[in-house]
């Protein structure tokens, strides 16, 4: 089974729930898990190489990451190069009634897509307008993933 480590945005908090609600779907399916609140390039590169990386993200309202997962965003891209062994998976939430909905984890996947990282899944986008309580679309996209980074 597989390290998962997992990289929360959040700015309400709302991202971080959902990563504790995926903690004990992965674990339950065998793997090992770390959630990162605040994390930095010397956390993700723990995980680059061997593990797997799941990066749950909230968006401003502005389309950008939070400023708990942006410098991370910055270090990848300033300091990291190609990451071909790089398994990963992202989940979004944002706000489709703003213009820029889910931007900031939708840049996170272009720069893993960029730096040759190979995305396990599709990218979960989660509209708060539509679902309130996220982890209803959350735990269901977590337990299919969960399968297949096996």
């Amino acid at each position: 089974m597989a390290q998962v480590g997992i990289f929360v945005g959040t700015m309400y908090g709302n991202a971080l729930l959902v990563a504790e609600e995926a903690e004990p779907v992965l674990v339950d399916q065998g793997h090992q898990v770390k959630i990162f609140e605040d994390p930095d390039l010397d956390d993700w590169q723990r995980f680059a190489g061997t593990g797997v990386a799941l990066i749950i993200t909230s968006t401003t309202g502005q389309g950008e990451l939070p400023d708990s997962i942006a410098p991370l965003y910055r270090d990848i891209k300033d300091k990291l190069g190609h990451q071909p062994g790089l398994r990963y998976g992202v989940i979004v939430l944002g706000d489709s009634s703003y213009d820029v909905f889910c931007g900031g984890g939708k840049h996170f996947d272009a720069l893993l897509q960029e730096q040759g990282a190979n995305r396990i899944g599709d990218v979960l986008l989660v509209d708060a307008a539509e679902t309130p309580e996220p982890e209803e679309v959350t735990t269901p996209w977590v337990e299919q993933w969960a399968k297949l980074i096996s």
